[in-house]
């Protein structure tokens, strides 16, 4: 039998739901041609940062003023001049763009409005087939609620989507209070895409040097458990495409997703760990398993198993946690008295 698994995200369409996400593998063109060639349905580019864009201007104010006599000309011919940084950026997404086989999707990592609305209309005018926003943003102020923040990122995004006119897709922590409320308030503002969740930064602490440590920490196989959840929760209830991401290292995986009722997915640590190639496995499991369960077509298996069209919605529900600790006790429960 031959199977159609091509998917749709933001009105974009895609030859599969596997979608390559921003990372250092999506910002060097050698790897960008592997990724094609191993089969992903798109691919995010590398993010541009907040921290980049402040910190290349920061550089040129300084290169600026160091000597106002001898950069007096300089400040008169050019006073409104663009660090070649996030400038390089905007034209090596114009470069990927015009080269790729498969959608290209940009992305911004950002805190502050201005940085937003600016960068993001910029990255909108790349050729690039959607902006995804990654909505990072670390709360240090023990004064600001968590509704402040939540209101700060509705009206950023909001200002965004009054700038751009490709679909823009919003990639959001878990660790929001409610998290179908956050995704369903940015739904109906008009933001056409889910990515749940992004991977937030945890700095660690060598006791030895009794320094902190900084490095990237991989996602984990158990990671999907939780955008499993909220896929299966979110599946019919939102107007916007549910992209799922963590953890996710097999087609077996991505094929949870989609019967939770995801629509596509992003990789990232499984290419690190296992090779850009494991992509070409990762695709082949996907269409083997529709294959022998008699699907040609993604639909006729997305959101199966979601809340909305389970046998039993409470499974992704509380109740459910308590029935599982009820009937498979630990076995530290049935150790006789000391």
């Amino acid at each position: 039998m031959t199977v159609d698994f091509s998917a749709v995200y933001m009105g974009v369409e895609l030859k599969n739901p596997v979608i390559v996400g921003a990372s250092g593998i999506t910002s060097n063109l050698e790897t960008i041609r592997q990724v094609e060639d191993a089969g992903a349905g798109g691919m995010v580019i590398k993010s541009l940062f907040e921290e980049q864009i402040a910190l290349e201007a920061l550089a040129l104010e300084h290169e600026l003023t160091d000597d106002d006599e001898r950069h007096a000309e300089m400040i008169a011919l050019h006073p409104g001049i663009a660090h070649g940084g996030p400038e390089e950026h905007l034209m090596w997404v114009k470069k990927v763009v015009k080269g790729a086989r498969i959608p290209i999707f940009a992305s911004l990592n950002a805190g502050q409005k201005s940085v937003w609305v600016e960068w993001a209309e910029k990255l909108s005018q790349t050729g690039v087939q959607g902006l995804e926003l990654n909505l990072y943003i670390m709360p240090v102020d023990s004064h600001l609620s968590g509704e402040d923040i939540e209101k700060k990122q509705f009206a950023m995004v909001e200002e965004v989507l009054r700038v751009v006119s490709i679909p823009v897709a919003v990639k959001i922590s878990p660790y929001y209070t409610n998290p179908l409320h956050v995704v369903s308030t940015f739904d109906k503002i008009g933001v056409k895409g889910h990515v749940l969740f992004n991977s937030f930064f945890n700095p660690d602490i060598d006791p030895d040097k009794q320094m902190e440590v900084r490095d990237i920490t991989m996602s984990h196989e158990t990671d999907s458990r939780l955008p499993l959840r909220f896929m299966a929760l979110l599946y019919g209830a939102v107007e916007g495409s549910l992209c799922a991401n963590r953890g996710i290292f097999s087609g077996r995986d991505v094929v949870k997703m989609l019967l939770a009722g995801a629509d596509c997915v992003q990789v990232v640590s499984t290419l690190y760990k296992n090779g850009i190639n494991s992509l070409k496995t990762m695709i082949e499991d996907i269409e083997q398993w529709m294959d022998k369960n008699g699907y040609e077509i993604l639909d006729e298996f997305k959101g199966k198993l979601s809340k909305k069209r389970a046998h039993d919605p409470y499974a992704w529900e509380r109740a459910q946690y308590v029935d599982i600790l009820m009937r498979h006790e630990s076995p530290f429960l049935s150790r006789p008295e000391i």
